[in-house]
């Protein structure tokens, strides 16, 4: 279930209530978030008679790691909560990944449900079910898929984001736009202004439509055994710039960079038409997000970051077909096969054309 409007966090304590049959909760956040939304939501599960156990941890993609997730698993072990417990996510993209891999890995599982703070979130991390964690080789390589009970998208919770932040999950809008809608793509970039300043009811409607074409695109395809596989499109290129960052560069920007790269190589290979990639640039450059990024140079050690991706089998990266706006292939279509010899050389061909 995904609810998404003002005030829609009080549904809290019933819904954790309903999935944690002992009254007892696990709080995950990060201690930015804590402090600023903590103590609402801890005071709200803990006035329906709910147990409270917070949990929380240094914000930022550097707490998105295997010792991170074993420190969480330790306090609710130590807190002795049992399989009858439930876990609530409070935060952005990272506590949403971390949080719900302590969920599916604790006792072998336990209920947990996300509240999402930023717009990454709400449009795009906390919908689908996938939980994880970062490698050294690579961003998410360790995780499973496991469903949140309910996503509590409170847009209320983004008044406190600045606007470069507020930018970071119109990456994710605008690719859903790219590969399912593109009338939604060129509404969002028609509205940037109003999403980027803040302005409730135009950030309603964007994270509501975008969630729900996240939602009907996973619902076909859970496991990302075929169609969901489009939800890609624009992070094979994206992850490994975050990796080559050290994870400096924001996933928003990463994404958007992404998006312009991976539709100009389409352009290259003959799947995606002509000017698609330049129409890709000019949407998320709208959104004040970039659209490309310095690759003269640099494309084979891209491509070696890109051929560690979780997507690639047997030294091919798989990168989504993106065919026009708002299309892409489908079936054993969906993505383009990729040697990382090839990869290199269209990622230096697309800095020249570029």
């Amino acid at each position: 279930m995904v609810r998404v409007g003002a005030s829609v966090r009080r549904l809290l304590p019933g819904l954790a209530g309903e999935a944690a049959p002992s009254g007892r909760c696990a709080l995950i956040s990060d201690r930015t978030v804590a402090g600023i939304w903590g103590a609402a939501v801890e005071g709200l599960l803990a006035g329906a008679g709910l147990d409270v156990v917070p949990a929380f941890f240094p914000p930022g993609e550097a707490s998105k790691t295997r010792e991170m997730w074993a420190r969480l698993t330790d306090r609710l072990m130590d807190a002795r909560l049992g399989r009858d417990c439930c876990v609530v996510a409070l935060g952005g993209g990272v506590t949403g990944d971390l949080a719900g891999f302590v969920a599916a890995t604790f006792l072998r599982g336990v209920p947990f449900v996300q509240m999402p703070t930023t717009t990454l979130a709400m449009i795009d991390a906390a919908v689908g079910g996938k939980t994880g964690v970062d490698h050294p080789a690579g961003k998410n390589l360790v995780g499973a898929f496991h469903a949140p009970r309910a996503v509590l998208a409170d847009p209320e919770f983004l008044a406190t984001l600045d606007r470069r932040t507020r930018a970071q999950g119109y990456a994710e809008a605008m690719k859903h736009g790219i590969i399912v809608d593109a009338p939604h793509a060129e509404w969002l970039a028609g509205r940037a202004g109003a999403l980027l300043g803040g302005e409730a009811g135009v950030v309603e409607e964007a994270v509501v439509r975008s969630v729900q074409i996240k939602a009907q695109v996973v619902s076909e395809d859970e496991f990302e055994a075929g169609r969901r596989r489009i939800l890609n499109f624009g992070h094979t290129v994206a992850h490994a710039l975050e990796l080559d960052s050290g994870y400096s560069l924001p996933h928003g920007e990463a994404v958007a960079a992404g998006m312009a790269i991976e539709a100009r190589i389409g352009e290259l290979l003959g799947v995606t038409r002509k000017g698609t990639a330049a129409a890709v640039a000019g949407l998320v450059r709208a959104l004040e997000l970039p659209g490309g990024a310095p690759l003269a140079g640099r494309g084979r050690e891209l491509a070696r970051l890109m051929a560690r991706d979780k997507k690639t089998r047997s030294g091919v990266v798989h990168m989504v077909r993106l065919e026009e706006l708002g299309k892409t292939g489908s079936g054993a279509d969906a993505t383009v096969a990729i040697p990382e010899d090839r990869l290199a050389r269209l990622l230096e061909e697309s800095a020249r054309g570029a």
